[in-house]
């Protein structure tokens, strides 16, 4: 998407041009009519939330950004409609240049002294990198937090599935919400960080200055296994010196508990390939007519043969030597957590919100300590051959292809496991199988005995978003991402000397991220809060983590 500023700049450029004769004065051109206003989106930024912050913990001038962001929302959600139109695939390559040079934008915008778009080259699994943006704002505060994003998302894989256009940015009612916006990226991750991006301007149209300084990490490869984020880490730590803190985008669960994370789950990435060629059997060359199949082995067949001697019937357990071995065991506070959050768990409003008929088991704590602390090898698509949807079209393949993501805790180790893959298919018979590594992201534990994430519980606190207590022991409590390149708690692996604290959460919320019909709450309702508060949510942890906001007589955590 090209913005209305670039326009601007184009054209003085042009205008800037000179001749080497005299020029004749000109008549002043007439002036240019006024841009039409942009027609409001009247949005409520309360929605029908029935809680709100307590602003007796709250400063003036944090009441005055409150206010001007419940002014400017309109133009706030303009701003994320914008960010959503602008395709941002990985994968594909598609948008990922321009959204970078717009994300680099972002930050120029808001005044950074450093931005830059770094080109990380070819990474250390031989696929070229995407690019990463960097960014450091020095606003003369005495704490520095690095903010961590990611620009790019998933691809199309359905579009027959959306109910509007993926890249609009449309909003429409989503009950219980009265507007949410639908669109990829809409909550991975591009409406999260939207809601830093316009707190972030709105202190510094209000006060003139941030309250901490910023550095900024912003990457496009998150969905292809972070290879450019670790290769730049590799080659860049410097950049991270006098950083105190990291904080993460996050929201809400669907009944308004907040999120406390900051670590990782491990997570390694590999595709499997049967070829007739290395098979010795079957077509060694091209596909060929599936007439042939009478007479002519499959590689394709040998391939389904090769997935299911490697799992259950029901994919749920994985036939591997050796593949459970090193798992962490669950600690009692851990267990303890995950019984007081299964206890207020409804199942079908649960597997309704990530769009299933049902869990593997149908028992609270078992489905969240399988989500939270299991294991799995999953299939995430498979190839080869006709892959036209309808119609007929005879063909043997000569190959095909599938993808795989392996999920794993502590003190588990990702290679380890794809070498056991590797075993586990030579004594199955399938030496001809060829196993390549995408990528690999190592777990990570945090400690939540920290500055950043005493703020965010104080922000919880002020707006009375429930959240689980964690305390000092380091745990994983987090999604995949690549905290272990900036966690300064145990990890997988340390690639890198940047370590700090990590904390990951906020207001607002949003869903089906990867899925169709990706969405983000703009109208709050209810325990969740909309875009703004989740705007106000962020700069609130940021007064916490500067020592700026008043003390309360009583701050007690509760569990959601």
């Amino acid at each position: 998407m090209r913005r209305p500023y670039l326009l601007v700049l184009f054209a003085l450029a042009l205008g800037a041009g000179c001749s080497g004769g005299t020029q004749t004065a000109k008549p002043a051109p007439a002036a240019a009519p006024a841009a039409a206003a942009e027609p409001k989106l009247g949005i409520r930024p309360q929605g029908d939330t029935e809680i709100s912050p307590d602003l007796s913990r709250v400063p003036d001038d944090l009441k005055q950004v409150y206010g001007y962001i419940d002014t400017h929302i309109d133009d706030h959600v303009r701003n994320l409609q914008k960010w959503i139109q602008q395709p941002s695939i990985s994968n594909s390559g598609e948008g990922i240049p321009e959204s970078a040079q717009m994300v680099k934008g972002f930050w120029d915008e808001l005044g950074c002294q450093e931005t830059r778009v770094y080109d990380v080259g070819i990474t250390e699994w031989g696929a070229p990198g995407n690019p990463v943006v960097y960014a450091r704002c020095d606003e003369g505060a005495p704490k520095t937090v690095v903010l961590y994003w990611m620009y790019d998302t998933m691809p199309i894989s359905e579009p027959a599935d959306w109910k509007y256009p993926p890249f609009e940015g449309r909003l429409v009612e989503q009950a219980p919400f009265k507007k949410v916006l639908i669109g990829r990226g809409a909550v991975n991750s591009k409406g999260p960080e939207m809601a830093q991006w316009n707190a972030l301007m709105a202190i510094k149209k209000v006060t003139g200055k941030l309250p901490v300084n910023l550095i900024v990490v912003a990457e496009g490869d998150e969905e292809r296994m972070d290879i450019g984020l670790r290769q730049f880490m590799k080659d860049h730590p410097d950049l991270f010196k006098g950083a105190d803190a990291m904080y993460r985008f996050g929201g809400q669960s669907y009944s308004g508990g907040g999120e406390l994370s900051g670590g990782s789950e491990g997570c390694v990435y590999i595709e499997l390939t049967t070829s007739g060629e290395k098979w010795g059997r079957g077509p060694n060359l091209s596909n060929i007519h599936g007439a042939f199949k009478r007479s002519v082995d499959s590689p394709a067949w040998r391939h389904i043969k090769m997935l299911a001697s490697l799992v259950s019937d029901d994919g749920n357990t994985v036939k591997v030597a050796g593949f459970y071995d090193h798992m962490e065991p669950l600690s009692a506070e851990e267990t303890a957590r995950l019984k007081a959050a299964a206890s207020k768990v409804d199942m079908k409003v649960a597997a309704a919100n990530i769009g299933v008929g049902r869990f593997i088991s149908d028992d609270p704590f078992t489905m969240l300590k399988m989500g939270s602390y299991g294991t799995s090898f999953n299939l995430d698509g498979i190839w080869g051959g006709n892959m036209y949807a309808g119609g007929a079209g005879a063909v043997l393949p000569d190959k095909i292809t599938s993808k795989h993501n392996i999920r794993y805790i502590p003190d588990m180790d990702g290679l380890d496991l794809v070498k056991k893959i590797r075993a586990q298919l030579d004594r199955n018979g399938y030496k001809d199988v060829d196993l390549k590594i995408i990528g690999d992201v190592p777990w990570a534990k945090m400690s939540y005995d920290t500055d950043i994430a005493r703020a965010l519980e104080t922000t919880y606190d002020i707006f009375h978003i429930p959240y689980p207590k964690k305390g000092g022991n380091p745990s994983i409590l987090g999604p995949y991402w690549p905290a272990y390149l900036f966690g300064n708690g145990p990890v997988g692996q340390r690639v890198e000397p940047v370590q700090m604290p990590i904390i990951g959460g906020g207001a607002g919320m949003g869903g089906r991220a990867h899925a169709a019909n990706e969405y983000y709450v703009i109208e709050g309702a209810g325990k969740v809060y909309g875009m703004a508060g989740a705007e106000k949510s962020v700069a609130t942890v940021l007064y916490a983590f500067a020592g700026k906001l008043k003390p309360a007589a009583d701050a007690t955590a509760t569990t959601p």
